[in-house]
C-alpha cells in the first residue's frame, strides 16, 4: 500500500491573489520541497483546486465570502508556477471539502495520507476531517510548515482541531 500527499489549493489567488498572505507565500518553498521527495519517494501526489463559476458572488459561499477568487479559467485559478510541474493529477473543488478526494483515497486502499496547502482553517481541516472519516485505520498527517492560514490565530485552532480528531500534526 502506498502513500500520498494531497496538495490543497495551491492556487495564485491564495498565494499572491485575491485571497493571497504572507503567510500563504512564506509556505511555498516547504510546500514544493515535500512535492518533490514524494515524487522521488513514488507517492502518489493529487492537487486540489478550488473552483468557482463566474457568478460566484451569486453563490451561499459568495455572499458569505464576497472575494471573487478561484474562478475557472483565471489565471487564480491555476496552480501555483513553482508547483504546476508536478500538478499531474488535480481534482477540481466547488466546495472546501472533496467528496471525490475522499474516494480517490478509500479506492487507493493508501496506508498513508499527508496533506499540506491552504488554507489551514478551511480547506485542509475540511479534507483531512473527510478523509479521517471515510479511512478510521489510515494514518492522517498534516505538515503545519508547509499550510497557512487566513490568520495566525485561526491556523493554529484549526490544527488544534485536527489533532483533537487524530490527525497528526507534523511541525
Amino acid at each position: 500500500m502506498k502513500k500520498l500527499l494531497v496538495v490543497v489549493d495551491m492556487q495564485n489567488d491564495f498565494v499572491d491573489g485575491s485571497l493571497g498572505t504572507a503567510e500563504a507565500k512564506k509556505i511555498v518553498a516547504n510546500v514544493v520541497g515535500k512535492v518533490k521527495t514524494a515524487k522521488q519517494a513514488g507517492d502518489d501526489i493529487i492537487f486540489t483546486r478550488d473552483t468557482h463559476p463566474a457568478d460566484y458572488l451569486e453563490t451561499q459561499e459568495g455572499r458569505r465570502l464576497p472575494v471573487v477568487h478561484c474562478v475557472k479559467g483565471t489565471k487564480g485559478w491555476e496552480i501555483i508556477d513553482e508547483l504546476k510541474p508536478y500538478a499531474e493529477t488535480i481534482i477540481d473543488k466547488p466546495s472546501f471539502g472533496s467528496l471525490e478526494l475522499m474516494e480517490t483515497a478509500v479506492r487507493g486502499k493508501y496506508r498513508e495520507i499527508e496533506l499540506v496547502g491552504l488554507c489551514t482553517d478551511i480547506c485542509v481541516v475540511s479534507n483531512a476531517l473527510l478523509l479521517k472519516a471515510a479511512l478510521l485505520e489510515t494514518e492522517i498527517r498534516v505538515d503545519a510548515s508547509c499550510c497557512a492560514g487566513v490568520t495566525q490565530e485561526s491556523h493554529e485552532a484549526a490544527l488544534l482541531t485536527m489533532q483533537m480528531c487524530q490527525i497528526e500534526i507534523k511541525r
